[in-house]
């Protein structure tokens, strides 16, 4: 499952990425917001997002604002959860090998339609490498957060 939260300044950007969700029969869930509301507060619909990712076993989210930065510090507030902002193919596949991002930030003004895509097309499909390292140090960043 896939959540998506994105306030005014990512909606558009989240609209696409359900699109490409639809498509490519993903399973997904919109937390909001579900309609353009031009001063919504993006905490009111990621905080929804950091419940199910931390209580769904093997979900993943996705989090939009203008920026990026917002959310993601947010979301990183919360044990369990690894979010990567992330603006490249290349970086969030990593993010995935190396550390097992469970939520990805998206920057709606740095990154347009296709490329948002393609990052996220990349993240969905890349998995976690497992490697003993890489398994010590998400234990370790696992271990800090707010219950």
């Amino acid at each position: 499952m896939v959540y998506l939260a994105a306030d005014h300044g990512g909606f558009e950007l989240k609209e696409k990425i359900k699109a490409y969700l639809i498509q490519s029969s993903t399973q997904y869930e919109d937390l909001g917001a579900t309609e353009l509301i031009p001063n919504d507060d993006y905490d009111d619909y990621v905080l929804k997002l950091v419940e199910r990712v931390r209580y769904d076993e093997g979900s993943r989210g996705i989090v939009i604002c203008r920026n990026g930065v917002g959310v993601s510090m947010l979301v990183n507030k919360f044990k369990g959860i690894r979010a990567a902002l992330s603006f490249s193919p290349k970086h969030v596949a990593s993010s995935r090998n190396d550390d097992d991002s469970n939520v990805l930030a998206l920057p709606s003004d740095y990154v347009d339609g296709p490329l948002a895509l393609e990052i996220v097309k990349t993240w969905l499909q890349t998995p976690f490498s497992g490697a003993d390292r890489h398994i010590r140090r998400v234990g370790k960043v696992d271990q800090f957060g707010q219950e």
